[in-house]
């Protein structure tokens, strides 16, 4: 939450007074500076900090070169593994998290069950998404793209990153379905265990940037952290040879931090992406079947027996694949139905405000509704006498 400057806040911090070791850099500097909190100033220090890891009663956060545990903080929101916070005391003298500065980045999808219409916020403030792709198993296409969609949509950049490598002798054909999946992100192919392709990965990111992995149980996000370490930091487990599936090794979404500031961010196997709020990623995905719509003779195409629609036209000259096309539909039916979701649930969370404000007034809503209507009409009566 952004506050407006004033008397008695924060001096602007500086790079040298953050958790460098967690990704605090100049920018992540000016963010701080470009955001202070009023109850920060001489008499009342604040410090900046990253939140490391989000358990059930405390948060971990990087504060200089400590690791605190913290509590939750009181009236700042819910802090998500990422997130860049305020430090300050509490009466007590001890540290407390004051604020959570709004997020560069946020890594969202719908929670799991399915009449849901609210976001969980798996991550905040990456740079990057490795949408992790293991060789191992068959690649699912519709998955990636799923999935990419809600990387782009983050406001990082994704990146898909092939694992186990070493593993089978179809890479190559894995890496060239991603590629052509992937529509224009970079892939990246790597063997933890040979240790191949770690050197370009790490050349792919940032200095001083946030890795978020993101992938099914057993794709080797965990092997791979640990590749990229250069010691076992996360523990890995097997992955059953009928379905391919791994167990859920990583039960937490944490932040590992490398020698030069690089932060890795394991996440648990996800079998599920439900999409939120993804215009703009399926715009970046999507965006070569949105031109196509937008070439069809009527511009309310609905794209099945209408003459003119360049949609019909490229998936009959297989300018456009019938899969693609179909896990657009698919994907555009679910935001949908995800937004008819939302706009009812408000509706229903403005009728319980009304119905709580009537109840706590001691009134029935016609009486609530006739004195409305009455100041109504003695509004339009002063009005005429004027």
């Amino acid at each position: 939450m952004k506050n407006s400057s004033g008397p008695g806040l924060v001096s602007p911090v500086t790079s040298t007074t953050g958790p460098t070791l967690y990704g605090y850099n100049a920018a992540i500097a000016r963010h701080f500076t470009e955001n202070p909190l009023p109850v920060c100033g001489a008499d009342n220090p604040c410090e900046p900090g990253r939140v490391v890891r989000v358990d059930r009663s405390l948060v971990l956060v990087a504060v200089g070169a400590e690791l605190l545990h913290l509590p939750y903080p009181l009236d700042a929101g819910v802090p998500v593994t990422g997130d860049w916070v305020w430090i300050g005391p509490n009466r007590a003298g001890d540290r407390q998290i004051l604020g959570i500065l709004p997020r560069r980045s946020e890594l969202s999808r719908k929670r799991a069950f399915e009449d849901s219409s609210a976001a969980q916020v798996l991550a905040a403030n990456m740079d990057v998404i490795g949408v992790v792709v293991p060789v191992d198993r068959p690649l699912t296409h519709n998955r990636l793209e799923r999935t990419l969609v809600a990387a782009w949509d983050s406001g990082a950049v994704p990146l898909v990153i092939i694992t186990k490598a070493d593993l089978a002798n179809v890479a190559d054909d894995v890496v060239g379905e991603g590629i052509l999946q992937a529509a224009g992100v970079d892939v990246v192919t790597t063997s933890a265990e040979s240790g191949d392709g770690i050197g370009d990965l790490l050349a792919r990111l940032p200095p001083r940037s946030t890795l978020v992995l993101l992938g099914p149980s057993g794709a080797g996000k965990s092997t791979l952290i640990n590749a990229l370490v250069g010691h076992n930091v996360q523990h890995t487990g097997d992955v059953r040879s009928g379905d391919f599936r791994g167990r859920h090794t990583t039960t937490s979404r944490e932040l590992v931090a490398l020698a030069d500031g690089t932060v890795l961010m394991d996440t648990p196997g996800v079998r599920g992406f439900g999409l939120f709020d993804a215009d703009d990623g399926m715009e970046q995905m999507f965006g070569d079947v949105e031109e196509l719509a937008g070439l069809c003779r009527f511009s309310d195409c609905a794209h099945q027996q209408e003459p003119g629609c360049a949609v019909q036209a490229a998936l009959s000259d297989g300018t456009l694949e019938d899969r693609r096309w179909n896990n657009y539909r698919k994907l555009q039916r679910e935001l949908a139905a995800l937004a008819r979701r939302k706009d009812a649930a408000a509706s229903r969370a403005y009728q319980r405000e009304w119905h709580q404000k009537v109840v706590g007034g001691g009134k029935s809503q016609r009486s609530v509704e006739r004195a409305r209507s009455e100041r109504e009409e003695e509004q339009r009566s002063r009005r005429r006498r004027r």
